[in-house]
Parts: C-alpha cells; structure tokens; sequence
C-alpha cells in the first residue's frame, strides 16, 4: 500500500520538532480528516537554515513533512516555489489517491510558512 520511501519517513521521521526562535512558524489544518502539521523555519542568507515540523495525522502526513524538510533545508528561498505537492509525492516514491491530502497539507505550511516572510 505505501511505498518503502514513505514507510521509511514515517518510521524515521527527519527534524521533528521545535524551533525555539523561528524566523516563521506556520500551522495548517485539513479539516476534512483533521490532520494537522505545524512547521518551523529559520531563514539565513535568503535560505532556510533550518526546519522542523511538528504532525498530528496519518502515515502519508508524517512521511510528507519529514521528506518536506530534507527537501527545503539549505535551499534557497527563491527555489522554493517550485515545489508542489506533486513533488512530494514523486520523491517519496507516490502516494495511494487517498492520502495525497498529506502532500498539499504539507505544501500548504511551507507556502503559509513563505507568506509570513513577505513585508
């Protein structure tokens, strides 16, 4: 049913956690099946220097935000809108049509994230 990818992210979930001091924090909320992923980012040089998220949800959403972090960390920011949540979904190896709620929940609080550095 899940990819080894996913299974892999969700048993060994990358950078969870908190940040203390972020430079954004974002929370996003699927309100039809009640996940909920909060991320934290610290920009430096206009990269991210560091993530962390933080996921109440299913295995598709621990997997989307733990592979979203490997993703963006060191990247510039100006890079960052290429993403999609149809690139989550190819680098964890796809996502059964189900579960790919997880992947826009997780574009959803990098995009939310991104907002909040705007003046």
């Amino acid at each position: 049913m899940y990819s080894a990818k996913i299974l892999e992210h969700f048993h060994h979930p990358r950078n969870v956690g908190e940040i203390p001091e972020p430079t954004a924090v974002a929370e996003v909320t699927n309100p039809v099946c009640g996940d909920l992923m909060k991320l934290w980012i610290v920009v430096r040089d206009a990269r991210i220097a560091e993530v962390k998220f933080k996921v109440q949800g299913c295995i598709p959403a621990v997997a989307c935000g733990s592979w979203l972090t490997e993703a963006v960390e060191g990247r510039p920011l100006s890079e960052l809108t290429s993403l999609s949540a149809a690139t989550i979904e190819e680098g964890l190896g796809g996502l059964p049509a189900a579960s790919r709620h997880a992947s826009a929940l997780a574009i959803a609080a990098l995009r939310q994230a991104l907002e909040k550095l705007s003046p």
